[in-house]
């Protein structure tokens, strides 16, 4: 039984400490969607989106009353979209289809328009991939998303170098609006299937027809929690972020089993990951200064950021029966307020970013970059960020968004959780020729596992 003190705890850190679920993510297979007409194949996947999720938002808000739980988005993600509309051999049609259904039913963000080529792609998946621009700046609630890289199969650099001119032609197609088209893709190196969080949901072939997966968010609460321990060693840091993380995840887990039973869904899992917003108070950077650095991007951040992600991990893992997504501690740039500070300062860099990615849950987040980064740089990140999560692997992604117009200094602004993001320098040494030449970088020793 949960007694009153427990209770109202809970009732704390929801009102005074912004924790939330941040999302409510149904997952559905597209496969039974599949026709040999494009246009019929997008009609079905209008239809079965409308069908099966229509209800979601309102059970979202029922369990909200219900609870007091505050449930910041409710999304769908769908099959990867290269394999559905493979047969008809269109792809910008099932695009509007997936925006138009997600309107209807009053989601936030529909993802699912993904492709898997971290090994190779087939004609059909190369055409999928050069119609990301067009699908991304003609909708407006359908995120995208490539896996480029696995520990298994090393990195398709072809992909890379493709995915590198994505970017550059969907900041160039959304450019009257800070280029914001390139916050709804991501880049993947070991994409998981069970992800709730955008830009980089998809469900996998291996998930059920339709499940629901939802992602917690306490950064608040943690950080308020450590401020209790002013002059605690390592040690107690860790264990209060874990007690923290245990009592955050049983609440995810709560409205995840909820919302199964109500929508007639397979319970998937709870995603453990810290997930900040613009908001004061709800920044995972703060976390960081909390543990004991003057700001974030210091000699020390990746250490603190190790300790934070381990701590929630293990803490979160005894909560709940499934966990799975991302689960840790994301760090992005334009939505978290602290890492803006910081960036702002000029104290945390790209650099440093990097580094942090080995530790983190994902990896280059929602950076803003000046407008005429080129193609090969863009590229060559993705590569940098594919080998981080190839060789520990473990997933890592890169969301950079060159503002067309804008250089290092300025701002774009995306507003809502997507939040103002410091346009920050990215090196011009020209790594063109190492994108050229294609191929693919193989996989590591320890890949080859059975």
């Amino acid at each position: 039984m949960i007694n009153r003190n427990e209770i109202m705890e809970t009732v704390r850190m929801i009102r005074e400490h912004h924790l939330d679920i941040r999302t409510i993510t149904m997952g559905l297979t597209l496969f039974d969607c599949i026709t040999d007409s494009a246009r019929r194949t997008a009609e079905k996947v209008y239809e079965k989106i409308v069908r099966e999720a229509g209800e979601l938002c309102a059970v979202g808000g029922k369990i909200s009353a219900m609870y007091g739980i505050p449930i910041v988005n409710k999304r769908v993600s769908v099959t990867p979209i290269s394999l559905v509309g493979a047969s008809g051999g269109e792809y910008i049609g099932i695009a509007r289809a997936m925006d138009r259904a997600a309107r209807e039913i009053g989601i936030d963000f529909i993802g699912g328009y993904s492709a898997m080529v971290q090994k190779g792609a087939t004609a059909g998946e190369t055409a999928f991939l050069k119609s990301i621009p067009e699908a991304l700046a003609t909708t407006g609630k359908v995120c995208s998303s490539v896996n480029v890289a696995s520990t298994r199969a090393g990195i398709n650099m072809d992909a890379v170098r493709l995915c590198g001119e994505i970017v550059r032609e969907t900041a160039y197609l959304t450019r009257d609006a800070d280029s914001i088209g390139c916050a709804k893709f991501v880049v993947f190196a070991n994409a998981v299937e069970d992800n709730p969080f955008m830009a980089g949901a998809f469900n996998g072939i291996g998930e059920a027809d339709k499940v629901i997966n939802v992602g917690v968010s306490g950064p608040g609460v943690v950080k308020t929690a450590l401020a209790t321990i002013p002059d605690g060693d390592l040690t107690e840091v860790s264990e209060t972020i874990k007690k923290t993380a245990f009592k955050i995840t049983r609440v995810g887990q709560l409205v995840a089993r909820t919302a199964s039973e109500m929508l007639g869904a397979r319970f998937g899992i709870v995603d453990l990951s810290l997930a900040p917003t613009p908001q004061i108070g709800d920044s995972v950077a703060h976390i960081l200064e909390e543990i004991g650095l003057e700001q974030v991007g210091a000699a020390g951040t990746t250490a603190t950021l190790a300790l934070l992600n381990d701590a929630v991990k293990k803490g979160g893992i005894m909560a709940s029966s499934h966990v799975g997504g991302l689960s840790g501690a994301f760090i992005p740039v334009s939505e978290d307020a602290g890492m803006i500070a910081a960036a702002q300062s000029g104290a945390l860099t790209i650099n440093k970013l990097e580094a942090m990615t080995a530790v983190c849950s994902v990896g280059l987040d929602m950076i803003a970059v000046p407008g005429d980064t080129t193609a090969e740089v863009i590229s060559a990140v993705i590569a940098d960020e594919a080998a981080i999560g190839v060789v520990n692997n473990k997933t890592t992604a890169v969301r950079l968004i060159p503002v067309y117009g804008k250089k290092e200094g300025e701002s774009a602004v995306f507003g809502g959780l997507l939040g103002t993001a410091p346009i920050m320098p990215l090196s011009r040494i020209s790594p063109a020729k190492f994108i050229r030449r294609g191929g693919r970088i193989a996989a590591p020793v320890h890949g080859n596992k059975n």
